[in-house]
């Protein structure tokens, strides 16, 4: 039974925009912030949506390791590249305004890339490479996180979940978008295995002493203290090709370090020496091509859905009726919830209420 309480998207846009506001997030900042977790939700994705309003952000912002004004520093400008320091601001405005500037330049020069350093969790890397899908144009990001994920043979948390992110545009209604960690689950999941009530699935995560554990409170906890990492996709050790995972964080990681000049791995745990917590400093990058450089826009889209309709159509494996491409879940999940509204749990539903009660928002849910 879906015990989850559907509200009206405008209703949560307009309460999560006053919270960030009540927090000291300047207004036009809040409007984004509130609308990267709301598209969260509309893909399906809710272990980066509402889910994570108050405990990622709210209560960073509360204990200092999150800024709530973004004081945005360009350290390096040219027709195709540009390199940010964000001062532990928020990693959602920062990034913002970055693949604004970057789908400019690459509107008038084919192409550009651009670099964050000392920024914050940034919500779902597709929301960034779909700007430029929503122009016509490819967008490519990543960005490191806290270290979650241990290196082929190894069981020390190094690399975060590390996502590797395209948005292709096609000419169908929505765009080719791959937006996955490079770990088999990401710690995202696992925060909301543990709100649910939920184990983690067996053979994701692996201990210090090389087993495997399932039980998510306990696993959020190890991986503080690393005593605990997620195993890279493909899986532990050689056999399903894990170091095709491993090497793909790996690539992020550095990416999302050398670009900016920023920290990496084990310095953005989010505690200092002394256990206290502390800023993050994460890095992020971001690619934007312009198709129209190339061989066109509407040449490049139609190749692309071609592509993906192709796909599609292929031969089924027995007892499946449907091949998806990537994105096209969520889009699904979007026409599904657009009248239905924002799915939230009992667990969320506690955080909205203590959020609104804490700054006397004169908000009233139907789930009360």
């Amino acid at each position: 039974m879906d015990e989850r309480f559907y509200a009206s998207w405008n209703l949560m846009d307009s309460f999560l925009t006053d919270a960030f506001k009540g927090y000291g997030v300047p207004e036009e900042d809040a409007k984004i912030c509130a609308d990267v977790l709301l598209e969260s939700d509309r893909r399906g994705i809710e272990s980066h949506g509402c889910n994570r309003f108050k405990p990622i952000y709210i209560d960073r912002i509360i204990k200092g390791t999150l800024l709530p004004v973004t004081d945005i520093e360009i350290i390096k400008d040219t027709p195709t590249t540009v390199v940010m320091d964000a001062h532990d601001g928020m990693g959602m405005v920062a990034s913002h305004k970055m693949m604004e500037m970057l789908i400019d330049k690459a509107k008038k020069y084919g192409m550009a890339g651009g670099a964050i350093r000392n920024s914050t969790h940034y919500g779902i890397a597709g929301y960034w490479a779909t700007m430029a899908s929503k122009e016509g144009m490819i967008g490519i990001t990543g960005t490191n996180a806290r270290p979650s994920i241990a290196p082929t043979y190894g069981v020390e948390n190094m690399m975060g979940t590390n996502p590797l992110t395209f948005a292709l545009p096609t000419d169908e209604d929505f765009p080719f978008c791959l937006d996955c960690a490079t770990s088999i689950v990401q710690r995202g999941r696992i925060e909301y295995y543990a709100r649910e009530g939920k184990d983690t699935p067996a053979g994701t995560v692996i201990s210090e002493k090389g087993g495997a554990m399932t039980d998510s409170e306990a696993i959020l906890k190890a991986l503080v203290d690393g005593t605990a990492a997620l195993a890279p996709l493909g899986g532990i050790g050689d056999e399903l090709a894990g170091y095709k995972g491993y090497g793909y964080a790996a690539v992020v990681e550095i990416l999302s370090a050398a670009l900016a000049g920023g920290q990496f791995m084990k310095a953005l745990t989010g505690v200092d020496e002394n256990g206290k917590p502390s800023m993050y400093h994460l890095g992020h990058f971001f690619f934007v091509v312009d198709p129209e450089a190339f061989v066109g826009r509407e040449s490049f889209k139609k190749t692309a859905g071609d592509i993906c309709r192709a796909l599609r159509a292929s031969k089924k494996a027995p007892g499946n009726d449907r091949i998806y491409t990537a994105g096209e879940k969520e889009y699904l999940v979007w026409l599904e919830r657009k009248e239905k509204g924002v799915p939230l749990s009992k667990s969320v539903q506690k955080d909205i209420l203590e959020v609104r009660d804490a700054l006397k928002l004169p908000y009233h849910f139907d789930f009360e």
